[in-house]
């Protein structure tokens, strides 16, 4: 055990070096050779020792006919000593034996060389993800990685213990050869003719599946990625009722998958089917040419049955083949792929001139600065010239596409520099204007691997307005955010982000619109306590991109950029002299900020003029009435607290033995019918090839008069029609069994999806992405391939054994008696090994989602980790969850070679009754008979092995079933249609609303979120929905939606209970505008309009309207633009704009804007805001606004606080009153 687990240890620690040498001479990583040699130097010498112990093997396995030649001569020499035959049956037995412990060393050196493999190229993998250029991210996806990491490794895993197939199998064959000219004499070289006709089907058959190996390959990366949009956007999908689409969508590439797959398995079963004929074939053409070469040749049982043994050893050597040449195809791919991935262009690390030296005056330095996003697209920042003094608060502002994030992103070297010099000097922080958040806890996203400082951190809560947030957590700091911050709001992602870069204590601060998502008071807040002159940001540099106008005034240093080069640079008083484009910029945001509430008189009386606002500061901040101290939050019991915020769950786990339903299941889903066949095909097959065995037993004892046998040309005919009726068995059994199990691989991924669309949006908030992405990607592929293959080699095995079984109790009946109690034995070692195996695979699988969720979420914040300097960090997490996971593999190594090891001493010992039993029957048995026992139990050895092996890996692999079918019992949301409740299509005519005693809570066991929400909203009224972080608005849209079910009272549109009819019904009469735009992969057109509704006028209208037809026109292929994943080839104003443009085409009669035009300036807010007025004119809205002065045209404003209605009337009126709503004003500037 401590030998077992040094070496467990030297794995995982080596593991990085291994890494390291692979990284050497990436540049030439994209060819396939290359990488090979590479894997070569690293592994070639462990490989080739296990090598050496196969060579060893094989010397024991050729001295086995040998021996058997002398045992039969021994049998029938009727004068012979009765210990040579003892001797001969001891030598069997050691010679099988030794064969046994050298061929189990080398599986276990292979094995372990698979472990090391795996954990080299996984690092390897991951590392070059932390480099990718956005151009490279832009052409792959996570799903792909996934796959690459999933399953083009294991192929790579698979091939190490192929591979000495491909070169010892023609040896093999050879040395057969010789052992039977020597049997046969010159027929012998007649079963060459087999090799001449088969081998070259075979090659065209591998050459064929490769291609649809690639093309399989292909499809599901496709597949993968599509899945993974789906899964990451479910919010959007199912608030869009879009599930249909995206299942569909889905289901299309895995039909084309399954295609590829399909005909490759066909091919495949041809090729075993000819291999394993070609024993037969071997057989039957040498002793047809030997018999009727010469009537004198007899065929006795020595000649017969050593050369089936001899040409048995050939089968397993031909039969090999094709599995060696299907793993080095299938490696072949997998290689490609890594290597085209390893060839993705990287980032240039010279690109911004580093250094941690903060002397410096001017932290940031750009000359003559010329960027692009990618190589073959033109240039996104043109003659960039910026100068950045040290301690400088720098705004920088303009319209959406302008440049404002591309130049932040050329500050942490996210762009090709095409020409000119960056140098920034010190460490840098920075916030994107996408969140990107941990699926760690709240502490851990904050403190971003530095340690803990208490009264640091106490301060960054406080300065970022976290405190009121980690008080509603069910454990404070320590509560688990989920992947992509899914259980967090925009504005507390983006305030999280905000206090990760605070609390790194950088000299150097990029955020971009970090202002954006919050309401305007938490806004204020945070400048004055973080960015602004006053916060703790105060003596660091900051470069802030904002549209906030009324901070510019507080600034240092303001640039104004248009179209992507610099227009203007200077303090805000010198701008505003020079009357250019900023003055333009203010002037017309200033008219954009009073144009919220022209209707009120009082509210426009107290508007600041521009002189005012130049000077506009107020002193107000989150907590006024002090709150509850941060302290409190921290300070969680840590016994309870990790359990308490636990949001997410775990990958679930089951114990002991598959259950028998999954079994049921699995062949419930390949169908009765197809699996009798299979059965009837096996049964037929094996009793064609015993009746052979048995039919040449007899053939060997024909008497020999004159010096021939008189029946030979019968025997002949006869052995080779039952020979033929085998073959057939055989490919018909093969085919069925592989393609049952697509049948069944269909059937089970339909019943995966089908179950995850249908499950809730909390299930998607508590389990992690890479969960999903395992059962997916790796469970499938097992039930694709691995299932049907390993449950051939098994069914074909144990049907072999039953043979083997009966041949030697027809021959010996006395060997029941032994037989029986070592099947006992057998069947002990198979129920121990199997458990146990089965419950290691099960950890193994489980270990596998932390790695995939964390290469995942590393492709989405690589520019992040990048920007922080952290990726040593991140390598380090990732090794150990690939350590953790490796910790799982090895014990499972060891009990394979445990059980095969003691499973062949087991056929050894058979092997060693077979020979001794025919010793003591010498003088009543045939030599032909004892031939056809002898030889048969010789295939025990190895059979017994394969048998448990091959059993034990269906077993390990249904466990991919067992995981699948996981999520049929998670509970499911309210059915999509209801035909009994069908609505008019007209519905809702007016779009009335009205809560009525109306609760929710997140959860069964948590308090009320929303309580006691009475109030009714009248047709084509315009709903503004305010109040502080936390107060309720975004739980109200969720409650209107059915997101998430009520807890208590109802929700009436136009009279109609929506608790009563489908989630389709009504989601689907809702316009939903995100406050987080979502775009997936595809055409302009498929993101607009993914149903295909809509026609192409109907398009250009909708992307005019959102002010987008002039963008699109320039675009290359206008709607036919391919947007990447996650629309990443378009800014972030750009996407809101398109989300906007889809909504247009939608037009309901309810409209719901969450923060809807958070992510774009002032001026296109306002042009958007009218547009929204104008079109939805006829329509009820719903506005959830972080800017009040959004909300200032309502008809009506809510103001919810602690989930309570606090004030419904007009926006007048609420000032008037001067409660809740109006401190919100006039912490926003507007009272």
């Amino acid at each position: 055990m401590e030998k077992g687990n040094s070496t467990q240890n030297e794995a995982s620690s080596t593991h990085a070096e291994e890494t390291q040498v692979l990284m050497m001479s990436h540049a030439e990583r994209s060819k396939t050779g290359i990488l090979l040699r590479a894997f070569w130097r690293v592994f070639g010498t462990y490989f080739l020792l296990g090598t050496l112990c196969l060579v060893i093997c094989d010397v024991f396995l050729f001295s086995i006919p040998k021996t058997l030649s002398l045992f039969l001569g021994f049998m029938k020499d009727t004068e012979a000593q009765v210990w040579k035959g003892y001797f001969y049956a001891a030598l069997l037995f050691l010679l099988a034996f030794m064969q046994t412990l050298f061929e189990q060393r080398y599986m276990y050196m292979c094995s372990l060389l698979g472990m090391r493999l795996k954990t080299a190229v996984l690092g390897l993998v991951y590392r070059k993800i932390l480099v990718l250029t956005h151009a490279a991210k832009k052409i792959t996806t996570a799903g792909e990685i996934v796959t690459l990491v999933s399953v083009d490794v294991q192929k790579l895993m698979d091939l190490i213990i192929y591979f000495n197939g491909i070169w010892l199998a023609p040896v093999r064959i050879v040395i057969c050869f010789i052992f039977l000219w020597q049997l046969l004499g010159p027929p012998a070289l007649s079963g060459i003719i087999v090799f001449v006709l088969v081998l070259p089907l075979n090659i065209l058959i591998a050459k064929k599946r490769h291609q649809f190996q690639a093309d399989q390959m292909r499809h599901k990366d496709k597949r993968a990625r599509t899945t993974n949009e789906m899964l990451s956007a479910m919010r959007t999908v199912k608030l869009n009722t879009w599930e249909d689409f995206f299942s569909r969508k889905v289901l299309g590439l895995r039909e084309h998958e399954l295609g590829a797959l399909k005909v490759s398995q066909v091919l495949f079963s041809l090729s075993l089917s000819s291999f394993h004929s070609s024993t037969f074939l071997i057989a039957f053409i040498m002793f047809a040419v030997y018999t009727l070469m010469d009537k004198k040749n007899v065929l006795d049982a020595e000649k017969a049955f050593v050369s089936l043994t001899l040409i048995n050893i050939l089968n397993t050597a031909h039969s090999f083949l094709p599995f060696c040449i299907n793993a080095t195809i299938q490696a072949k791919v997998s290689l490609n792929r890594l290597a085209t991935f390893f060839g993705l262009e990287e980032m240039d690390p010279d690109c911004v001139d580093k250094c941690t030296i903060t002397s410096y005056q001017e932290c940031i330095h750009v000359k003559n600065g010329t960027f692009t996003w990618s190589k073959d697209s033109s240039p996104c920042l043109k003659s960039i010239n910026l100068l950045v003094p040290k301690d400088c608060l720098l705004a920088v502002v303009g319209q959406v596409g302008a440049g404002k994030s591309s130049l932040l992103s050329s500050l942490i070297g996210e762009l090709e520099k095409l020409d000119g010099y960056v140098s920034v000097k010190g460490s840098v922080a920075y916030i994107p204007q996408q969140a990107w958040i941990q699926n760690a806890t709240v502490k851990s996203n904050i403190t971003f691997g530095q340690e803990l400082d208490e009264s640091w951190y106490n301060r960054v809560i406080e300065a970022c307005a976290l405190q009121p947030d980690l008080e509603v957590l069910p454990a404070g700091s320590n509560t688990e955010i989920g992947d992509k911050g899914i259980n967090l709001s925009g504005g507390q992602k983006q305030r999280l982000c905000l206090a990760r870069a605070v609390y790194k204590k950088a000299s150097v601060y990029l955020l971009d619109d970090p202002l954006s998502a919050v309401d305007s008071n938490v806004g204020q807040h945070i400048f004055e306590n973080i960015i602004g002159p006053n916060g703790l940001l105060k003596d660091k540099t900051r470069v802030v991109v904002t549209n906030a106008i009324n901070i510019l005034s507080q600034v240092d240093k303001i640039v104004v950029l248009v179209d992507g080069e610099i227009s203007e640079a200077g303090s805000y008083h010198e701008l505003l002299q020079r009357k250019g484009n900023f003055a333009d910029f203010l002037r017309q945001h200033s008219k954009v900020e009073r144009n919220g509430h022209h209707n009120s008189k009082e509210i426009a009386r107290n508007m600041p003029s521009e002189e005012e606002l130049c000077s506009h500061r107020t002193d107000n901040t989150v907590n006024q009435d002090g709150g509850p101290k941060v302290a409190n939050v921290n300070h969680v019991n840590e016994a309870t607290s990790e359990e308490v915020g636990r949001q997410t769950e775990t990958d679930k786990r089951q114990t002991g033995r598959v259950k028998v339903n999954i079994y049921l299941d699995y062949l419930r889903a390949v169908g009765s019918l197809l699996c009798l066949y299979i059965v009837l095909l096996l049964i037929s097959q094996q009793a064609a090839s015993f009746t052979r065995g048995y039919w040449l037993g007899l053939w060997v004892d024909d008497p020999v008069i004159n010096g021939t046998q008189q029946h030979s040309s019968l025997r002949l005919r006869i052995f080779g029609l039952l020979g033929l009726v085998q073959a057939l068995g055989k490919f018909g059994a093969t085919s069925s069994i592989l393609l049952g199990g697509i049948i069944a691989s269909r059937h089970l991924f339909q019943h995966l999806l089908r179950n995850v669309v249908r499950c809730p949006m909390s299930f998607f908030e508590q389990t992690p992405i890479g969960n999903l992405l395992n059962r997916f990607c790796k469970d499938m592929d097992a039930i694709d391939s691995e299932i049907p293959d390993k449950l051939k080699s098994w069914l074909g095995f144990f049907f072999t054994l039953l043979e083997i079984y009966t041949v030697i109790i027809v021959v010996t009946p006395i060997a029941t008696v032994v037989i029986i109690p070592l099947t006992v034995i057998y069947i002990c070692f198979q129920s121990y090994y199997v458990f146990t195996s089965c419950q290691l695979k099960r950890l193994e699988s489980s270990s596998h989602s932390p790695i995939f969720s964390h290469f995942s979420e590393t492709f989405e914040g690589s520019h992040v980790i990048r920007a922080f300097g952290e990726q040593k960090r991140f390598i380090l997490q990732n090794d150990a969850r690939v350590d953790i996971s490796q910790r799982t593999r090895f014990p499972a190594i060891v009990a394979d070679r445990w059980l095969a090891t003691n499973l062949e001493f087991l056929g050894n010992v058979i092997v060693l009754l077979a020979a001794i039993l025919a010793v003591d029957g010498k003088n009543h048995l045939s030599p032909g008979i004892v031939g056809f026992s002898v030889s048969y139990a010789l295939q025990v050895t190895g059979i017994l092995n394969w048998i448990v092996r091959s059993w034990s890996d269906v077993e390990n692999n249904i466990v991919s079933v067992e995981r699948v079918n996981e999520y049929s019992a998670v509970p499911k949301e309210a059915p999509w249609t209801l035909a009994m409740n069908s609505l008019n299509n007209a519905w809702p005519a007016d779009g009335r609303i009205e809560f009525r005693d109306y609760g929710l809570k997140y959860r069964s066991d948590s308090d009320l979120v929303l309580k006691n929400i009475n109030v009714t909203i009248n047709k084509q009224e315009k709903i503004g929905v305010a109040g502080r972080t936390g107060a309720g608005k975004s739980s109200l849209v969720m409650g209107l939606l059915r997101l998430v079910e009520a807890a208590k009272g109802q929700i009436l549109i136009d009279g109609i209970n929506i608790a009563e009819m489908g989630l389709h019904d009504l989601r689907g009469k809702i316009t939903f505008i995100p406050q987080d735009p979502v775009l997936f992969s595809g055409s302009l057109r498929l993101n607009l309009d993914p149903s295909h509704r809509r026609s192409d006028e109907d398009l250009w209208r909708a992307l005019e309207l959102a002010l987008l037809k002039d963008f699109v026109s320039d675009l290359p292929g206008q709607l036919d633009f391919q947007c990447s994943e996650r629309g990443e080839n378009l800014s972030v104003g750009q996407k809101y704009l398109i989300c906007l443009a889809r909504a247009f085409l939608q037009k309901s009669k309810i409209v719901v804007l969450d923060e809807a035009t958070a992510g774009v300036d002032l001026e296109t807010e306002d042009l958007i805001q009218s547009v929204i007025k104008k079109q939805f004119e006829d329509s009820t809205i719903l506005t959830i606004a972080h800017r009040i002065n959004i909300l200032m045209d309502c008809t009506r404003i809510l103001v919810l606080e602690n989930g309570q209605i606090a004030e419904f009337d007009t926006p007048g009126n609420l000032i008037a009153q001067k409660k809740t709503f109006y401190k919100l004003a006039e912490e926003s500037g507007l009272v």
